[in-house]
């Protein structure tokens, strides 16, 4: 019988730019290959590979998404042997805690052709500005797009009961919760379950979930405590030593999006919009914020100024989304010269004695 993969996104594209929680996905490896080389040396494909051998082995794996590139990955785990591979090319620099004893920097390098390379030098110096030019239009607009959100959410925190808040969150704490003191130290990983792509917003919601019997859809408006709540969520779980999976917000990382106790079969999550989904099983419950907290009537009394924010607001995340569409779109000029100078002969070598030693280790 196959394994189980889970998808997730270890970085993202966001207003503090791109945010990393590559540390905290990869604690408590025994191994770890990091691949260094440039775009279309075959990184993401040699992760792959080896990732599906072992899915096909019974093993749950971890595919780590690649933000940038929605066909691609920047990482695979696999839990059960505490092995990883991650592509450690910027952005997402990767230092070693253990050099050699753990950690081990593959080159891809070594299947090149450096004299191909040069003699397209100033091309590849031209197209890697540019790629870095959009993303940084694309980070500035997401941070103008930030603004924009918080004159959204003033109306909703200007109307809102933080007592209830208080006691609502109080209440959720006692019933996942109760008197459990595990006597262990919680496992908590951060981590993004979607991201701003060069095609939109992009999750993994239904991936991650698929194995929660208790789903629990927040629902709501901007400003109205939903990541508060799951901070304090979070928070309640690590003291008494239950495991977390913490999802930030892809587009303010300061923001929490989804929390999960797989211990405890339930996870509860900001069911709105970009990642709006709507309970459909039994065990799926909804939590309406803006029905428990807010004074009747807010949506009302502010319509016509927040229509017109909520317009401002998909205005500029959309163009944001082009600088993210055009960076990739550079990238992938950038890559065919990589390609065309590449031995993929040896990096297939490469990945063979890779997949080699992860198969020694499981033995």
């Amino acid at each position: 019988m196959a394994g189980k993969i889970k998808n997730y996104y270890p970085g993202g594209n966001t207003v503090k730019g791109f945010y990393s929680f590559y540390d905290s996905n990869l604690q408590g490896l025994e191994r770890l290959f990091i691949l260094k080389g440039g775009p279309g040396t075959g990184k993401s494909s040699l992760m792959k590979k080896v990732g599906n051998e072992w899915v096909e082995k019974g093993f749950n794996i971890e595919f780590l998404h690649c933000s940038s590139d929605n066909n691609s990955i920047d990482g695979v785990i696999i839990p059960a042997l505490k092995v990883g591979i991650v592509d450690g090319t910027a952005p997402h620099i990767i230092e070693p805690k253990a050099p050699g004893a753990v950690e081990e920097y593959i080159n891809l390098g070594l299947a090149w052709d450096a004299e191909k390379l040069r003699l397209h030098k100033s091309e590849i110096q031209s197209l890697t500005s540019r790629i870095s030019e959009n993303f940084q239009k694309a980070y500035s607009i997401f941070r103008e797009a930030l603004e924009i959100h918080d004159d959204w959410e003033k109306p909703y925190i200007n109307s809102m009961d933080f007592k209830k808040a208080d006691e609502l969150t109080n209440k959720l704490i006692g019933n996942f919760f109760g008197k459990m003191e595990l006597n262990k130290k919680a496992d908590v990983r951060h981590r993004f379950f979607g991201a701003a792509t060069p095609k939109g917003a992009v999750d993994f919601i239904p991936n991650l979930t698929e194995d929660i019997p208790k789903r629990y859809f927040i629902k709501g408006r901007p400003g109205t405590g939903k990541s508060t709540m799951l901070k304090k969520l979070a928070a309640a779980a690590e003291l008494k030593g239950i495991d977390v999976e913490v999802y930030h917000c892809g587009f303010d990382p300061n923001s929490l999006d989804m929390v999960i106790f797989r211990e405890l079969g339930l996870c509860v999550f900001d069911s709105t919009a970009p990642h709006e989904y709507y309970p459909s099983r039994d065990g799926d419950e909804i939590i309406d914020m803006y029905e428990i907290l807010i004074a009747p009537g807010t949506d009302e009394i502010f319509a016509d100024m927040l229509s017109k924010i909520a317009s401002q607001y998909k205005i500029k995340m959309a163009e944001a989304t082009t600088y993210l569409a055009k960076a990739k779109e550079l990238h992938d000029e950038l890559e065919v010269f990589y390609i065309s100078a590449m031995d993929f002969s040896k990096v297939e070598k490469i990945q063979n004695n890779i997949a080699e030693e992860i198969r020694s280790m499981a033995k």
